[in-house]
């Protein structure tokens, strides 16, 4: 009776522990019934995932799912559909855009339709003491002109206009936001930008400054411009992090970097994390203007020891080399094919620059350079060059970001030297780049935004959208770096059809190459058992549509960190 006991004990032993053991295996969340590219080459496709707190737990095929499934566990049914890695969006402003106060020009095609934008905002709006417009595009207007305050008079009842182009480098005033800020015939240069553009004849402000972008966005500079703009108010970027951060998860977006923030903004982003307001990743590299001071790098420093986690991280730091192909202001190696007395200013004389990086990267700094115009992309890469000869080997992944006109000469080096091409798909689209191309002639278009000569030497490309100057949605980037084609779907064949590339190239840019780029592929770019759970499902499996219908599929659900932060109705 006595043996009966003690085997009946340890029977129920073994169950107490089969059970303790089944329930700690038990997942969180089970998705099945998908179709899962995971991006991981040890197993590219699965049908089923399991999660557990915020990681990957298990991936792999319907029949062996039940096994993590208990009494808590979520299921979702994918119903088909296709699940990828979260998009990492490598350039995106979260300072820029969101805020309703500003219109946002839409399908301005000529200077008459911008116009007519602009007067409807401000009438619909007479209680802005400012009208703040943003979007408008050098194409608009012929032959690589430039717009003027002229062409605003009498379209916002007397207040001032303060527009931006699409590209964020170009400010285009009327004579009320001149005044404002004071500009004249005896103003050559504002805090703001880098030149006061004057009429040749008359010495006049013309209402352009260039520059802004490289200049604008400065410390100094956003005092001046909260003097006077409403949407640099204080509260206004908060908020504006905030949707901007919001509409990138509704995006598929689960690790946004941001390109170029301030000291000042850090706090922002650290309460908006703190309180819950942060639904994707935030990794930030601090804008570096010329003459940065050795006591701000260090300051610089102190931030990259304080954010460092995987929610809020500071990584990188920013520099310009030169501005854009539009303006003329893109540094090319030979004249400009439309203005052929200028071939562009760099920021930084080639000696001065190399000195700049070198110093950057003794702190161990990562670099993100801004190079445009082939003979801004040269330079940066000799600057990388100098830096490695200088301080020795170590794993740099110092970014190139926009990569435009491309010399072929160059293409091998970013393989040789590990630097990241940091490329933005939709910049390409002939809706938007027709004063671009006209610009750099076509004798200099078979390397224009080269994704797949790049691709070809061994570069690493991470691809971004550069939001607010292109559409965030990762997936109209796909379909252009796919088409190279505008979203009216023209020209057939695409514009430089020999430098489009696959759906896998383009994926990995926007995932595993977007991690390792940013120094993160050890927990995140791919759907790989121990990684972060950060997950997008979407509305048609782009493996089996045409390329050209990629633009109009849909994120239909994003998970981070093992949360569901976006899922549409």
């Amino acid at each position: 009776m006595q043996k009966t006991h003690i085997v009946l004990f340890s029977f129920l032993l073994f169950l107490t522990g089969c059970q303790t053991k089944n329930s700690s295996s038990d997942a969180d969340l089970v998705i099945r019934n998908a179709r899962i590219y995971t991006v991981d080459s040890a197993r590219p496709w699965a049908q089923a995932i399991a999660v557990k707190g915020d990681r990957i737990a298990w991936v792999g095929d319907h029949s062996s799912i039940s096994s993590f499934i208990g009494p808590a566990t979520r299921i979702i049914d994918a119903g088909g559909r296709l699940l990828l890695p979260g998009f990492i969006d490598s350039h995106f402003h979260v300072l820029l855009g969101g805020n309703p106060d500003v219109l946002r020009v839409e399908n301005g095609n000529s200077l008459k339709e911008i116009q007519e934008q602009v007067r409807a905002f401000a009438r619909q709006r007479p209680q802005l003491t400012w009208i703040e417009v943003e979007g408008w595009n050098y194409s608009a207007f012929p032959d690589g002109t430039l717009p003027t305050a002229k062409d605003l008079e009498g379209l916002t009842g007397g207040r001032p206009a303060f527009l931006v182009a699409y590209d964020y480098h170009t400010i285009w005033m009327n004579r009320e936001a001149m005044r404002a800020f004071g500009i004249t015939r005896k103003t050559d240069k504002v805090v703001f930008a880098e030149k006061v553009e004057k009429d040749p004849k008359t010495g006049e402000p013309t209402g352009i400054v260039t520059g802004f972008g490289s200049t604008g966005l400065s410390e100094d500079a956003e005092k001046e411009l909260r003097k006077q703009l409403p949407s640099h108010a204080d509260g206004q970027v908060e908020r504006g992090v905030q949707w901007n951060i919001t509409q990138a998860v509704k995006a598929g977006i689960t690790t946004v970097v941001d390109p170029q923030s301030y000291l000042e903004d850090l706090d922002i982003y650290a309460r908006l994390r703190q309180e819950g307001k942060l639904p994707a990743r935030l990794q930030v590299a601090l804008f570096h203007r010329r003459g940065t001071t050795q006591a701000t790098l260090q300051q610089f420093d102190q931030a990259r020891r304080k954010y460092d986690d995987d929610w809020l991280r500071v990584a990188a730091v920013k520099l310009y080399i030169d501005d854009v192909i539009e303006p003329h202001t893109a540094a090319l190696l030979e004249p400009y094919a439309d203005r052929p007395q200028t071939r562009g200013e760099l920021d930084y004389p080639p000696q001065e620059f190399k000195e700049v990086v070198a110093r950057l990267d003794r702190m161990k700094f990562q670099v993100f350079i801004h190079s445009i115009g082939d003979r801004g992309i040269r330079t940066a890469l000799d600057a990388i060059e100098y830096a490695e000869n200088t301080n020795g080997p170590r794993d740099r992944r110092d970014e190139l970001i926009h990569i435009e006109c491309l010399n072929a000469q160059d293409i091998p080096r970013f393989k040789q030297l590990g630097v990241i091409a940091c490329m933005q798909p939709r910049h390409c689209a002939p809706d938007i780049t027709g004063q671009w191309a006209k610009a750099v002639g076509p004798g200099r278009w078979k390397y224009a935004w080269a994704f797949r000569s790049l691709r070809d030497s061994g570069a690493t490309l991470a691809f971004a959208s550069d939001w607010n100057v292109a559409e965030m949605e990762p997936l109209i980037g796909i379909y252009t770096a796919l088409t190279r084609k505008g979203l009216d779907g023209k020209p057939d064949g695409g514009w430089v059809p020999e430098q489009t590339i696959d759906l896998e190239t383009a994926i990995r840019a926007y995932t595993i190459n977007g991690a390792y780029a940013n120094f993160a592929e050890q927990n995140r770019g791919s759907i790989t058992p121990g990684k972060y759970a950060d997950l997008v499902m979407i509305s048609d499996d782009l493996f089996k549509i045409p390329a050209d219908k990629i633009k109009d599929a849909k994120v239909v659900w994003t998970m981070v960190g093992g949360k569901e932060v976006w899922k549409a109705q």
